[in-house]
């Protein structure tokens, strides 16, 4: 038979246990809150029909802005998917029930509906996370540049439909601020993965 001592440690080393993993699954699933997960269920099925798992989105808002809808970066882009005002607008007059740029819901199906025409513009065939990759990397840094970026895979006889010969080239490619673009690639997919 247990001691009273022994059964009150026990008692104690379990409460804490307890506490210290209700803790640190609070916090831990802060970074990820669920409360717009409802928009990023709604138009990633809409905009991509389900071909894409709508968590692909949730880890970019996550990169974008840590789930904010508050966030407005140095360059004025707003809201959880840090929209530019001039992309809102333009996508405003394509897809007429968009609301608020800074209503999160209207934030978000505008980020997605982007995210879709950028998945649209890599017509290439290319691994699944390649085009993923390009499709992101066209939201933060441009299309444009992901083409310049293309050019130099050709002048150094790599593929320039993967990813890696991309990233590859990155440094030599002109205007482009490319570590700032493999780190949000980066971190897309660290967030994806866990989100599993």
């Amino acid at each position: 038979m247990m001691s009273y001592s022994l059964r009150v440690t026990l008692l104690i080393l379990v409460l804490l246990l307890i506490s210290t993993n209700s803790f640190s699954r609070r916090f831990s699933n802060d970074k990820y809150t669920t409360k717009y997960d409802v928009y990023f269920r709604k138009y990633s099925k809409r905009y991509f029909a389900g071909s894409i798992d709508w968590q692909w989105f949730k880890a970019q808002a996550t990169t974008e802005s840590n789930l904010n809808n508050e966030a407005k970066s140095w360059v004025n882009a707003k809201g959880v998917m840090q929209v530019m005002p001039a992309t809102f607008r333009s996508l405003k007059s394509k897809v007429t029930d968009l609301g608020d740029i800074t209503d999160p819901k209207w934030n978000i199906a505008a980020g997605i509906y982007y995210d879709r025409k950028m998945w649209n513009y890599w017509k290439a065939e290319r691994p699944f996370d390649d085009k993923l990759s390009f499709m992101f990397a066209s939201y933060n840094a441009g299309a444009g540049t992901i083409l310049r970026a293309q050019k130099v895979c050709v002048k150094h006889n790599l593929n320039e439909n993967l990813w890696n010969s991309v990233r590859q080239v990155s440094p030599k490619v002109r205007k482009w601020h490319d570590k700032e673009t493999l780190r949000y690639i980066d971190k897309i997919f660290l967030f994806k993965g866990e989100m599993k």
